[in-house]
């Protein structure tokens, strides 16, 4: 089994400070620190860290932002054989973080526009390949891969982050979509629902499964008050988070996405792989950072553990 990413790749240019900046405020902070970052790239590293034999395709530019922006897939031990070099600035991200682990982020897309799906060869995608997909590559090139990937009857999960609009024929053909609450309610417009008129009485993940169509797990992430999820046969599952105390919550959604990733192509149930995934992102916002701030499969499962007592 291979969790294969298809998605960004950036350098995260992290800046704490005493309060996230206001329209026209500038405020100033002691240091600032480069590491490796882009939703794709987090999310390559969170499976990694928890297990998965993980492949990435991307693109980085030929600059010295390219090794910083690699350099943690590379530690954790993540097959960048289908990262292109392209004539393009390695994709950037400005990412402000406040004393309560609150952030603010900026992305310049940069080399990630050139990620092509065709770095991707066919023979890689097949029924033990869980696919995993996010939205700060081209649009067309996610179309393109997942219709290639579900001919294959590959898993595919996709995590509609940005919320970027996608036709409702391509998301019927994913296994997996996740989404945050703000996501979420972008996604309904976009198919046509009214957020202000929706039942409140059911889960935004129950509205979405119900108006993208059967066979389609839809997760809804609620940052500290858990997650909420309808699975492939339509059933709700709901889960509250593990109290922590948070010192940055920067990549907590990817790390939750990538373990997710992980834990269903081991082969775990769809309610363990989802409640893992939190305690494994709750883990996350105790330290600061985006991927270096991910766990391990050994903590992740202590915490897990401890969860249950």
């Amino acid at each position: 089994m291979t969790v294969l990413v298809f998605g960004s790749v950036v350098a995260d240019m992290v800046f704490p400070l005493p309060h996230l900046p206001r329209p026209g405020e500038t405020v100033l902070g002691e240091a600032m620190r480069v590491l490796p970052g882009g939703k794709g790239a987090n999310q390559a590293v969170a499976a990694a860290r928890d297990g998965a034999a993980v492949a990435f395709a991307g693109a980085v530019g030929r600059d010295a932002l390219a090794e910083q922006a690699l350099s943690g897939m590379r530690a954790a031990g993540v097959d960048l054989a289908r990262v292109a070099e392209v004539e393009a600035a390695t994709g950037c991200a400005a990412v402000c973080v406040d004393v309560k682990g609150q952030n603010q982020i900026a992305v310049a897309a940069g080399a990630n526009s050139w990620a092509l799906a065709t770095q991707v060869e066919d023979a890689a995608l097949t029924a033990e390949t869980t696919l995993l997909l996010q939205m700060e590559v081209p649009a067309v090139e996610v179309v393109e891969i997942i219709r290639r990937a579900s001919k294959a009857e590959a898993l595919i999960i996709l995590n509609l982050a940005p919320a970027l609009p996608l036709p409702v024929e391509v998301l019927r053909l994913v296994d997996v979509l996740v989404v945050n609450e703000a996501e979420a309610t972008w996604l309904m417009g976009h198919l046509g629902l009214d957020p202000a008129t929706r039942n409140f009485d059911e889960p935004a993940s129950a509205d979405l499964a119900e108006a993208i169509g059967e066979g389609v797990a839809v997760v809804v992430t609620r940052g500290e008050r858990g997650l909420d999820a309808v699975d492939a046969d339509g059933q709700r599952i709901t889960y509250g988070t593990a109290p922590v105390k948070v010192k940055d919550t920067t990549g907590a959604g990817d790390c939750f996405t990538g373990v997710l990733a992980a834990a269903l192509d081991e082969g775990e149930e769809f309610p363990a792989a989802l409640w893992r995934a939190m305690l494994a992102a709750t883990l996350s916002c105790t330290r600061e950072g985006a991927a270096v701030s991910f766990p391990g499969a050994e903590e992740t499962d202590a915490f897990l553990e401890a969860s249950a007592g």
